[in-house]
This record gives C-alpha cells, structure tokens and sequence, in this order.
C-alpha cells in the first residue's frame, strides 16, 4: 500500500520519476528503486519526497494510515 500510495502522490501532480529525480537531486532509478520497493526511504528522505510533491508529511501519512486500516477491515 505504502508503495502504490508513493507512486500515486507522485503521478497525482503530474511528475515523471526523472522529474522527481531532478528536483530531489537523485536519479530516476533511484526514485524507481523506491517505487518499486527495492529502496527503502527513511524518514528524512519520505519527508523530503513529500516536500517535492507539495504533499505535507502529516497528510501522507494519514492518507496511508487510512488505506492501511482500511486494508485491514477487507
């Protein structure tokens, strides 16, 4: 879920990986690696991913919270 709901935040704002790359000053396989679950984010990488996205961290994360318990209640 968490996977799907980054690669959505990103597509949401119409960015491509190499666009999000640029702006957060990595690659594109990087961003791939993340999307794809290869590459794990810690917390000061989610949170500057999110900055790139214009996506405030609280919100990601409650917007996560919120597919996961619904996940759980399926």
């Amino acid at each position: 879920m968490f996977l799907r709901q980054l690669r959505a935040a990103r597509e949401r704002v119409g960015l491509s990986q190499e666009q999000l790359a640029q702006t957060l000053r990595a690659t594109q396989s990087f961003i791939s690696k993340c999307e794809r679950g290869e590459r794990r984010l810690d917390l000061v990488e989610l949170r500057a991913w999110c900055a790139a996205l214009g996506v405030p961290l609280p919100k990601f994360v409650s917007e996560w919270d919120k597919l996961v318990e619904r996940g759980a209640a399926e």
